[in-house]
């Protein structure tokens, strides 16, 4: 396995890599179920992927609960190695569109926002039109 870190690598890729022993750590939050791979992905670092466009896989850590992976690049970088797992590049785009789309489901409607106030000024309460 090719352990190459990235350039601005800390030493929290390397641990998070060792941990996940070089290979993606999803288990399905991808929407896919990796049953044919034992329930994991078979991903490794710098191992060759057949689909996808192909060519050398580059696992990344992110956050690994599905709610976490919605986080701005600056809240996520500042979690600890424990609270980070090994993606793939497909599995994290799948785990985030997933999490994005139950984000979405569970958030609460609201009202448009209107462009003008309809009501003239000093008049309270506004008649309904």
């Amino acid at each position: 396995m090719n352990r190459v870190p990235p350039l601005a690598d800390t030493g929290l890729w390397q641990a998070v890599m060792a941990a996940a022993s070089g290979r993606c750590q999803c288990r399905g939050t991808c929407g896919k179920n990796h049953t044919k791979d034992g329930g994991r992905c078979p991903r490794e670092h710098g191992g060759y992927q057949q689909h996808h466009g192909g060519g050398t896989v580059h696992l990344i850590a992110a956050p690994s609960d599905p709610a976490t992976l919605l986080l701005p690049p600056h809240k996520a970088a500042a979690l600890p190695r424990q609270a980070l797992a090994a993606w793939c590049p497909t599995c994290h785009d799948g785990a985030r569109t997933a999490a994005r789309k139950a984000q979405h489901a569970t958030a609460p409607a609201t009202a448009p926002d209107s462009l003008f106030d309809l009501c003239p000024p000093g008049r309270t309460p506004c008649p309904s039109p």
